[in-house]
């Protein structure tokens, strides 16, 4: 599963589920390693870098995630595994 295909997929569970997303469509423009999916619902917020399985973040994406969770958000990387597992489903209900 391509990282496209992915946030495909958590788009869609966010229409399901009421929890509003945002991604950055002109990386170029914006700040090096800022995550792929800032999701927001009443209970809270969610930063996602998105990666294929087996793949990991750049230097700059895992420092940009460093920065956030010391910073007390909760940044972390989602992958096709985390999907099948059911993982993303209950992250994204947790903040509904």
């Amino acid at each position: 599963m391509t990282e496209a295909s992915l946030q495909g997929a958590v788009t869609k569970l966010c229409a399901l589920l009421g929890v509003w997303w945002y991604h950055a469509y002109q990386p170029r423009r914006d700040n090096a390693g800022w995550p792929d999916l800032v999701l927001v619902g009443r209970n809270g917020a969610l930063f996602r870098e998105l990666k294929r399985d087996g793949e990991n973040p750049t230097a700059i994406q895992s420092e940009v995630g460093l920065r956030m969770q010391r910073a007390g958000l909760d940044w972390a990387v989602w992958r096709p595994l985390d999907l099948r597992a059911g993982a993303v489903m209950s992250e994204l209900e947790s903040i509904r």
